[in-house]
């Protein structure tokens, strides 16, 4: 069998307004003190691919417009919904509040691993930390669960935007079974 690979015109794209009236993936993304605006693009695009309900960007994570953002978001920021909250404690527990299951996404005892976690039917949102510190310690402290990415090498460590991508399109794949 041969494959052609699609040109661009031919694939199946919304515009910014109609992404916003499509159903969303009952989940929420959590960036809790991001550096890397590269970073921070590359969220936004994994959550526009995989229709995700809302991005919150707290304490030392940069907000769009920004052109470093931009340049790796390719206008997902005009799509996705987002908001900048400074404290991500308080966030949690607002979220936490109404009835949203937060879950941190970090190496932790009693974590779940991720091919372990099973998600049940109420909304989600995961906290991806720092680069180099991860998810704050109180942030960790008020999270309902921490799930952690398997990893068998010398890091341990992933890249932000790739625990991300990682990450939502395990719980996209389970959502949609």
């Amino acid at each position: 069998m041969k494959h052609r690979k699609l040109k661009n015109s031919e694939l199946k794209r919304v515009s910014p307004e109609e992404f916003k009236s499509l159903n969303k993936t009952r989940l929420i993304l959590i960036l809790d003190n991001i550096r890397s605006l590269n970073n921070i693009g590359s969220v936004f695009r994994t959550a526009d691919a995989f229709l995700i309900e809302k991005i919150y960007l707290c304490g030392i994570t940069a907000t769009p417009p920004h052109k470093d953002i931009q340049k790796t978001a390719l206008g997902a920021t005009e799509s996705v919904e987002w908001e900048y909250v400074e404290n991500t404690v308080e966030l949690v527990r607002k979220l936490k509040s109404e009835d949203v299951s937060v879950m941190a996404v970090e190496h932790a005892e009693n974590s779940i691993p991720l091919n372990d976690f099973e998600p049940q039917l109420m909304k989600y949102a995961f906290v991806f930390g720092n680069e180099v510190k991860g998810v704050q310690q109180a942030v960790v402290s008020e999270c309902d669960g921490v799930i952690e990415i398997p990893q068998y090498g010398t890091k341990h460590s992933l890249n932000i935007s790739v625990s991300a991508g990682v990450v939502v399109w395990d719980y996209f794949s389970k959502w949609n079974q």
